[in-house]
């Protein structure tokens, strides 16, 4: 999928079906000159309906149809015959879909399991046809009810990336290269800050036919949580991922401080997230001699005891499959 075809942002138009005229008919036959009231009710408006759908990933369908419209109710006819409902429009979204009413930016639903169904805008009910209103005193009314008017809103549409593992780190640390490596997945890769500007997604294959999801998460830079570089975002997709696998370069200036500022403003962002699993990776550790990573090792396990955290070279394929398996170990912990 290249970058332009992953779109996770979009806001779409919708509308309801009107419901349909109730039918203020009275009865007429060959040899019933006088009969009662038999007027149908109108039909219900068609519904605007949020349909979850797993063999979608992005929003990309909505670059180019943003308007759905819902069929109207038909009017009720004689012999008491209900109109046909308006037809329902089915909005198929990718699981992990949040909606958001756009007019003050409120929750409305999100959408994680597989067929979920969501009425989003409901259609107009239709009118009451005049035999609903026969009594002894009123015996051929002649007037039947409107239906109601269907609904119109202002939906907007932000997909999170559901993936098992997030990549967390500043831009140009490696994230793209680790995905390509561990995936077939074959992101935009060079060697200058925000290569990537949206999130990859790759499946990593482990033994035994088995695999996990693993995301390459944009780079977040210090003062993220408050929108600077790309802010909010790619901070939201992070919400998704089970495991946060923070990668730090070798050639880091002060790799915990840098670890550091990278939790800071997920805990800014969204204090959960720092609940979840998270693992250290110092990524390019090629570029480092034996020496050089007793060191660095050293000085982690003094400064941060207790934190998980590993050496790995995706260029030379160092430490990749032990990285996979204490990622699958923290998956199915």
């Amino acid at each position: 999928m290249t970058e332009g075809n992953f779109v996770d942002y979009v806001k779409i138009h919708v509308f309801s079906g009107n419901g349909g005229k109730g039918s203020s008919h009275l009865h007429r036959e060959k040899y019933v000159a006088k009969g009662g009231p038999d007027g149908g009710d109108g039909g219900r408006g068609g519904h605007v309906i949020v349909r979850a759908n797993s063999n979608l990933w992005t929003l990309l369908n909505f670059k180019f149809k943003r308007h759905f419209k819902a069929g109207h109710g038909e009017h009720g006819s004689k012999n008491r015959s209900t109109g046909a409902d308006g037809e329902d429009v089915y909005i198929d979204v990718p699981l992990g879909t949040v909606l958001k009413n756009t007019e003050d930016d409120s929750f409305i639903a999100e959408i994680t399991e597989e067929s979920q169904e969501l009425i989003i805008a409901t259609g107009g009910l239709g009118g009451r046809g005049n035999w609903h209103f026969k009594s002894p005193t009123n015996q051929t009314p002649r007037y039947a009810q409107s239906g109601l008017a269907g609904e119109e809103k202002n939906i907007t549409l932000e997909l999170k990336v559901l993936a098992d593992v997030g990549l967390v780190g500043f831009p140009n640390a490696g994230k793209s290269t680790l995905l390509s490596v561990m995936t077939s997945a074959k992101p935009k890769i060079a060697d200058y800050e925000f290569t990537t500007l949206k999130p990859n997604l790759g499946i990593v294959e482990y033994r035994d036919f088995q695999s996990f999801v693993m995301a390459d998460i944009p780079g977040i830079i210090e003062g993220a949580a408050e929108g600077k570089g790309l802010g909010h975002y790619f901070l939201r997709h992070i919400e998704r991922n089970a495991t946060l696998l923070f990668l730090v370069p070798a050639d880091s200036a002060d790799h915990l401080k840098e670890y550091g500022i990278l939790c800071d403003e997920l805990k800014r962002y969204n204090p959960e997230l720092l609940d979840k699993d998270r693992f250290l990776v110092i990524s390019k550790s090629d570029m480092l001699d034996e020496e050089l990573m007793s060191e660095l090792k050293d000085e982690i396990e003094s400064n941060a005891p207790g934190l998980q955290f590993m050496f790995i070279s995706s260029v030379a394929q160092k430490g990749i499959t032990t990285l996979k398996d204490k990622l699958w170990n923290l998956l199915n912990a």
